[in-house]
């Protein structure tokens, strides 16, 4: 038997974990976590971001209409939750060592360690009221590990990935293959 739910929350809503970075106007980086992001076409492969409340990171992308997402994997879930629990606003913030490069073709800071990132590009910007904002982002470079690739014949691999998803206020690992697309419906 199925179980209704009767208060609405994200805890139903799995999502993978990016940590996003924009640089500050002193030229800094900034990075911080999010989980409301998912893809969509826009005439395009486009990625959809959702930030809400009032935060550092999204007056930097509503301003310079670029930013890095970042994929989170269970060697970076350290950083990630720090930068999760601590605002943008806090100028020591920043203070952690972390690796960071360039974007290879937008100015966004990427986490080296991260196997996977995206430089993102805002083409459209939607105010969804009550200070919740989606954005709908052309992908302008994918930066992806060259271990994503090893022992596979298709990319990503999210056994080397091992990427970080949440739910419920708690983080999960996934990455065991379990079929190919129509494989179950075969059984």
């Amino acid at each position: 038997m199925k179980k209704s739910i009767d208060r609405l929350t994200n805890d139903y809503c799995p999502q993978t974990l990016f940590l996003y970075g924009t640089y500050k106007e002193d030229g800094s980086p900034n990075f911080a976590l999010f989980c409301w992001f998912s893809y969509c076409n826009n005439d395009e492969l486009c990625i959809m971001a959702c930030i809400g409340e009032k935060k550092l990171t999204k007056e930097l992308i509503a301003k310079n209409k670029v930013f890095s997402a970042n994929l989170v994997t269970e060697e970076l879930l350290p950083l990630a939750d720090y930068f999760g629990t601590n605002s943008g606003y806090n100028p020591e913030k920043m203070s952690v060592p972390v690796e960071v490069t360039k974007g290879a073709v937008l100015n966004v800071p990427v986490l080296e360690r991260s196997p996977l990132a995206y430089e993102l590009e805002v083409k459209n910007e939607i105010d969804l009221g009550g200070d919740s904002t989606l954005y709908i982002c052309r992908i302008s470079n994918i930066l992806a590990d060259e271990a994503l690739f090893s022992g596979t014949q298709r990319p990503l691999s999210l056994d080397a990935a091992k990427p970080v998803v949440t739910t419920g206020a708690t983080y999960f690992s996934v990455g065991k293959p379990l079929g190919e697309w129509g494989d179950w419906s075969k059984r």
